[in-house]
C-alpha cells in the first residue's frame, strides 16, 4: 500500500505549493508564477534522476511527452490565472472533477478501470468538492450554478479537464520509461515551452524569475515533490485512484485559505471534507481487486 502513502504525500505538497503560489501571486504575475514553478522543480528533479539508471524508452514516451506537454503548459497557466483572480477556497474544489473525468479518459488511454467500489470512492470525492463549495446561503443546485460564474472557476474547470487527459497521459509516459525520468523530462518540456511566452509577455521584467529566487524558490521545490510523488504512485495503481486521493490537498487549501488567508465559509464545508474522506477510505479498501 505504498501507493497511498505517496498519493498522501502528494496531496499535502500540492496543496503547499497552492498556498504559497495563492501568497506570491501578491507580488508577481500569474504567468510569471506558472513558469518559476516549473523552472525551479528542475534542478531537484533533474539531481534525482541523474542517480537512477537511464530507463529503455519505447516510441510512446515521445509522443506522450509532446502532447501532455503542450496541454500542460495551457493548463499551469490557467490554474495559476484561478488562483490570481479568486479565492483559493473557492476554486480549489473544482480540481476534484479531475478524478471523475479519469474515470471515463483513463480507459481509453491508459487502458485501465477501478473497481465498482473504487469508482464510487470517486464520485464521494468529486461531490464532496461540490459540497465545499456551498456557502450558507446557497443550495447544492445553487453552488453548481456558482462554479460557472466567476472567471477563476471557469478557468479552473477547464483545467480540471485538461488534467484528466494529462494525467492518463502521465501514465502512458510512465509505462514508456519510467516514473522519475518521466517527471524530470515533462517537467522541462513544459519549462522550455512556457519561455517564449514568459519573454514575450514580460520583455526585460521576466529577469524577476532569477531575481525573485527567494520567493519562487519554495514553488518549485515544493512542485518537484508534488510530481515526485504523484509518479511514482501512478507507477503502481489506477491512475484515477491517485488523483482522486490527491484532491485531499482540496481540503487542507480550504483550511488554509479559512485559517491563514482570512476567506470566508469555512465552517460551512466541514461536510464536504467528510464525504471527500469516505471516497478515500472507499478507494484505499475496495479500489482494488
Amino acid at each position: 500500500m505504498g501507493w497511498i502513502v505517496l498519493s498522501i504525500l502528494t496531496a499535502l505538497f500540492e496543496s503547499g505549493k497552492d498556498i504559497v503560489s495563492k501568497i506570491r501571486l501578491g507580488k508577481f504575475d500569474a504567468i510569471m508564477i506558472a513558469w518559476a514553478l516549473r523552472l525551479y522543480s528542475i534542478p531537484i528533479l533533474i539531481g534525482i534522476t541523474l542517480f537512477l539508471p537511464l530507463p529503455i524508452i519505447e516510441t510512446k514516451f515521445w509522443w506522450a511527452l509532446l502532447i501532455g506537454g503542450i496541454l500542460n503548459v495551457w493548463a499551469t497557466i490557467l490554474y495559476m490565472k484561478a488562483l490570481e483572480t479568486s479565492d483559493l477556497s473557492a476554486v480549489a474544489p473544482l480540481i476534484a472533477f479531475t478524478p471523475l473525468l479519469l474515470l471515463f479518459t483513463a480507459p481509453l488511454i491508459a487502458q485501465e478501470s477501478p473497481t465498482i467500489l473504487g469508482a464510487a470512492g470517486v464520485v464521494l470525492i468529486a461531490c464532496g468538492s461540490v459540497i465545499l463549495n456551498i456557502n450558507g446561503n446557497r443550495n447544492i443546485w445553487q453552488a453548481i450554478k456558482h462554479l460557472f460564474r466567476s472567471k477563476g472557476s471557469r478557468y479552473m474547470i477547464t483545467v480540471s479537464i485538461i488534467w484528466s487527459v494529462t494525467s492518463a497521459i502521465d501514465k502512458v509516459g510512465i509505462m514508456s520509461s519510467s516514473p522519475l525520468f518521466w517527471a524530470t523530462s515533462a517537467n522541462i518540456f513544459i519549462a522550455l515551452a512556457m519561455a517564449p511566452i514568459v519573454l514575450l509577455k514580460f520583455k526585460g521584467e521576466w529577469k524577476q524569475a532569477v531575481t525573485g529566487w527567494a520567493h519562487l524558490l519554495p514553488i518549485g521545490l515544493l512542485g518537484a515533490f508534488t510530481l515526485i510523488s504523484q509518479m511514482l504512485a501512478v507507477s503502481m495503481t489506477n491512475v484515477a485512484y491517485v488523483i482522486a486521493i490527491k484532491r485531499l490537498s482540496i481540503v487542507l487549501s480550504v483550511l488554509a485559505g479559512g485559517l491563514f488567508l482570512k476567506e470566508k465559509g469555512l465552517k460551512n464545508r466541514l461536510t464536504g471534507a467528510a464525504i471527500m474522506a469516505l471516497g478515500v477510505a472507499a478507494i484505499t479498501l475496495y479500489g482494488l481487486e
